[in-house]
């Protein structure tokens, strides 16, 4: 068996869902090993995702754990045997992990939903602004580093997958650069805004009771609602959060944000405003 190096956060949350089945069952991962007549060692293996796992091998241990939820077992099983080599690919080496993981979890998510305070997210950003933001980071990038996340950035936007996206209004006046890259980007979300997948709500300054400055995310849906991800920004990179406690919190801020967010023609007609302005 061939140990993985660097398993991507997809392999990582099969493995954990595993761990997670077995668990529930009552069972530790010797036990689990007699059932299936392996070694203690692969069972650590498989969770741990250094180790791929086969559709018939996830099927038996579904069975040995007491799991009757079907259409939970076959998106195991898709996650298991999927070949897919994304358009990330071609940055494997070349940026940090996480930003593949994260376009990993763009492709094979169901929909998309992000709420974002004090950037425009990074799936809606001109050029100009995205080259902005990444040249704000410390320690400072190489020119050659800045234009591959630059570019990264740019390619991830191809995505069609339904994407509702909440922007306060602080995110929009910001300046990152200058007024032209401002208006630029305003106008882009104009644009961006009447695309059939994306749904774009804005939060204005003038809003009393606003309290969640602090539920900036993007939650992914997942084939079922049990492999949903939450993924939140944290000083070293990204952070991907799939208990289902805490994903339940999350689905209830997003639906808290978009309660008190303005209705998509209210946020064109807003953010239009704010471009006369520059």
């Amino acid at each position: 068996m061939v140990k993985r190096r660097e398993p991507t956060a997809r392999q990582l949350r099969l493995g954990t869902e595993l761990r997670r089945l077995r668990e529930a069952a009552g069972l530790n991962a010797r036990q689990a090993a007699a059932l299936l007549g392996v070694a203690p060692a692969q069972i650590t293996h498989i969770e741990s995702a250094l180790a791929g796992v086969s559709e018939q091998r996830i099927r038996r241990m579904a069975s040995h754990y007491a799991c009757t939820d079907t259409e939970f077992i076959d998106a195991l099983v898709a996650m298991a045997t999927d070949r897919t080599r994304g358009w990330w690919e071609e940055y494997r080496g070349l940026l940090p992990t996480a930003f593949l993981d994260l376009s990993e979890l763009d492709h094979h998510s169901t929909f998309l939903r992000e709420v974002s305070v004090l950037f425009v997210p990074g799936l809606l950003q001109t050029e100009d602004y995205a080259r902005a933001v990444f040249s704000s980071r410390v320690p400072e990038l190489t020119p050659e580093e800045l234009e591959l996340r630059v570019r990264y950035r740019m390619a991830r936007q191809a995505i069609t997958t339904p994407y509702e996206v909440i922007v306060h209004e602080a995110a929009l006046r910001i300046r990152v650069r200058d007024r032209a890259t401002s208006k630029a980007q305003l106008n882009r979300l104009l644009d961006l805004s009447q695309a059939d997948h994306v749904t774009l709500r804005v939060i204005p300054f003038d809003l009393d009771g606003f309290s969640r400055a602090s539920s900036t995310m993007t939650y992914a849906g997942g084939p079922v609602p049990k492999l949903d991800t939450v993924v939140r920004d944290a000083p070293h990179g990204s952070v991907f959060i799939d208990s289902e406690a805490q994903l339940d919190a999350y689905r209830t801020r997003f639906r808290k944000v978009r309660e008190v967010s303005l209705e998509p023609e209210r946020s064109r007609d807003f953010i239009h405003g704010l471009t006369k302005e520059l």
